[in-house]
């Protein structure tokens, strides 16, 4: 029998975070709302040989504050944010998923670099050891690869269903979350424990200053990155991760459960164009817009807030600003529009997880965050993008772009329930 994707409806029940702009709900929003930056000066590995020497590291974390574990350093950094911001999710949504028919729930997450921190170790090991394989840690080798972040958090937290993880570039945060909206869709299971996870490590900034994408202002590390700015020279590497508890709206009404917003629409694309330089006419953007309001039935007029992937990069406010106007035309100047990545860092394949969660807040609370260090507008950014301070506004659809390296994009549509 064909299903009626229509008849079974995702809400958000439960959310965690764990960012350099806070590890709770409360503190996160506080800080975005206010536009509070958590850049800083790196502090865990030497950067003074390189032009950019800040980024929005995670401060005072102990994975074992989250879960329980003998050997907490076994999980590379990026799981242990992971398990505990899923930890978070579960908890606030009031569920024992270990009571959930197996085949019923599952987990789903996003990230890009996850393994690579052990697969660094396991090199240096066998490096310094002169050869020696018997100095590979086994834990090492079975961290080396991108899955280990779902099939650790399925195991701690007793989600014996389905375990998935997305690595698309910075935009597999949101395509994660869409993939377990269309699980529950599609009937395959009522609970999605769902999000994204990264951790900055030092190759990868090392690699970001070798392609000149990270801000390198002189200025205060807050004031640095700049979005939709015509001074914007690039973005701030940020970490963390973000988590949230899907359920089927019956599953959810049934248990008495506090709705934060519907998971309405996903959509997706791939420009095919360049390696990481978005198409001129913002094709990939367009399309992901237009495929996640289609899939959502809402139409262009409906929306009321977008939060931008906002990568203060030269090349992309620009163009995310055309696909803007190209998809909404004449409802384009009337959208608010913010970045809130200068607050909490670019936090890669976790990107659209954390900023899916602010949207959810966005509507929660009715207020809509900031993009600050907009003073000087670059005249192709001529949309509002609620710069200076946060809005108070009755939200009821808000939607969250991400795009990732290879021309991937993604998009995701948020409803108020």
């Amino acid at each position: 029998m064909k299903i009626d994707l229509a008849e079974r409806r995702v809400v958000i029940t439960g959310m965690g975070v764990i960012a350099p702009s806070g590890k709770d709900l409360s503190g996160f929003w506080s800080n975005v709302r206010d536009g509070i930056s958590a850049a800083a000066p790196v502090s865990r590995f030497d950067t003074s040989r390189l032009p950019v020497k800040i980024a929005a590291e995670v401060k005072d974390f102990d994975v074992t504050d989250y879960i329980a574990s003998r050997k907490p350093d076994r999980f590379d950094l990026t799981i242990q944010y992971g398990l505990a911001a899923a930890s978070l999710a579960v908890k606030d949504s009031g569920l024992d998923v270990r009571e959930i028919e197996p085949d019923r729930v599952g987990v789903v997450e996003g990230t890009t670099v996850s393994g690579a921190e052990s697969m660094i170790k396991s090199r240096d090991s066998y490096v310094e050891s002169d050869g020696n394989f018997r100095a590979l840690h086994p834990y090492n080798l079975t961290a080396c690869y991108c899955g280990e972040g779902s099939s650790t958090i399925s195991h701690h937290l007793g989600i014996r269903g389905h375990a998935v993880t997305f690595c698309s570039g910075c935009a597999s945060g949101n395509d994660a979350i869409g993939y377990a909206m269309r699980m529950i869709e599609c009937d395959d299971v009522d609970v999605v424990l769902a999000g994204g996870a990264e951790a900055t490590i030092e190759m990868l900034h090392i690699g970001f200053c070798r392609l000149r994408v990270m801000t390198e202002q002189s200025c205060e590390p807050g004031e640095s990155m700049r979005p939709f700015d015509r001074t914007r020279d690039g973005f701030l590497l940020g970490e963390g991760s973000a988590f949230f508890v899907l359920e089927e709206l019956s599953h959810a009404l049934g248990r008495g459960a506090r709705i934060y917003a519907e998971i309405a629409g996903h959509g997706r694309s791939c420009e095919a164009y360049h390696a990481t330089d978005p198409h001129p006419d913002g094709v990939g953007y367009a399309r992901a817009l237009e495929k996640a309001l289609r899939d959502a039935r809402v139409n262009p007029t409906e929306v009321d807030y977008i939060n931008a992937h906002g990568s203060a990069t030269p090349l992309n406010d620009p163009i995310e600003t055309k696909a803007i106007k190209k998809v909404f035309r004449e409802h384009a100047r009337r959208l608010a529009v913010s970045a809130t990545k200068p607050v909490t860092g670019h936090l890669m394949g976790a990107a659209g997880a954390i900023e899916t969660l602010i949207c959810a807040l966005a509507i929660s609370r009715q207020e809509i965050p900031p993009t600050i260090n907009l003073n000087k507008p670059d005249p192709g950014c001529d949309l509002d993008y609620v710069s200076g301070a946060a809005r108070s506004y009755p939200v009821r659809v808000a939607v969250n772009l991400s795009a990732g390296f290879g021309g991937r994009y993604a998009c995701l549509v948020l409803r108020k329930y």
